[in-house]
């Protein structure tokens, strides 16, 4: 008589920057690292790319393609750029084709200081009431299955306990034919570009943090948990066991950072 198979027990560390910590305090951990970065977090995405994170969200706008009467829901969402942007689309979208309903968006983000900061920018006044901004964590969705048109993460997948946990989760709330995408930091597809990318990102970054958003610790950890962060074929593998079909990625900025994308 053959013996069930068992699930495997998750691993009682995870990873958290460089080091490994008990998964039971991840969350607390990251929530404490965005806490303390939530008030220049918009300017240091600025300074640390450059600017080019701009060019990489529109690239997932871009990608989304926005509907008139379509429900974002952007995890990990933080001050809502993707969601002010996605209803910005989607209205124009609407008024091409004289169709009048709203898109609307629900921003969530396990960080509460990050979503006041947000809701403290203000969105356009066609947009107000029309994005709900909910304290969540991305492995417990608190949505119904089969509820939105388009689900996005951006540069926040690598900063969840688990992962596989979250990536099902947003699968099932996704309407059939609904659609995944996921921008995040990944690995340079060449070895001149990646010793110039950390040369930056251990260097100047952490840098940053501490002169231009007094702590210098939160941006270490960031630089860190992307080294930590599976390549892209790895990840590209977790979204198709998490269910998602028709999987693929796109390289931005000489493999900085990854869009990756899959259909419910």
């Amino acid at each position: 008589m053959s013996k069930t198979s068992q699930p495997a027990a998750p691993d009682a560390t995870v990873p958290f920057g460089f080091e490994d910590v008990d998964r039971t305090e991840k969350a607390g951990l990251v929530r404490g690292v965005f806490d303390r970065s939530a008030r220049r977090y918009d300017l240091m995405n600025d300074l640390m790319s450059l600017g080019v994170h701009r060019a990489w969200k529109d690239m997932v706008m871009t990608r989304a393609n926005p509907q008139p009467g379509e429900w974002l829901l952007d995890v990990a969402g933080g001050t809502g750029d993707l969601a002010r942007s996605f209803l910005t689309k989607a209205d124009r979208a609407g008024k091409r084709r004289a169709d009048p309903r709203q898109a609307e968006a629900v921003v969530l983000d396990i960080n509460e200081q990050m979503l006041r900061a947000g809701v403290k920018r203000g969105v356009e006044a066609s947009q107000s009431g029309r994005i709900q901004w909910v304290t969540g964590n991305a492995e417990c969705l608190p949505l119904r299955d089969h509820c939105v048109d388009c689900v996005t993460i951006s540069t926040g997948i690598r900063n969840v306990t688990d992962r596989a946990a979250a990536l099902a989760d947003m699968r099932r709330v996704l309407k059939p034919g609904g659609r995944f995408l996921c921008l995040e930091f990944s690995r340079p597809t060449s070895r001149a570009w990646e010793k110039l990318y950390d040369a930056w990102s251990f260097n100047v970054m952490p840098e940053l943090g501490e002169h231009v958003a007094k702590d210098r610790a939160s941006y270490q950890y960031l630089v860190e948990s992307i080294r930590r962060f599976p390549d892209q074929e790895s990840f590209a593998a977790e979204l198709r066991q998490a269910g998602f079909c028709q999987v693929g990625y796109t390289n931005l900025s000489g493999g900085i950072a990854a869009l990756h994308t899959g259909w419910a």
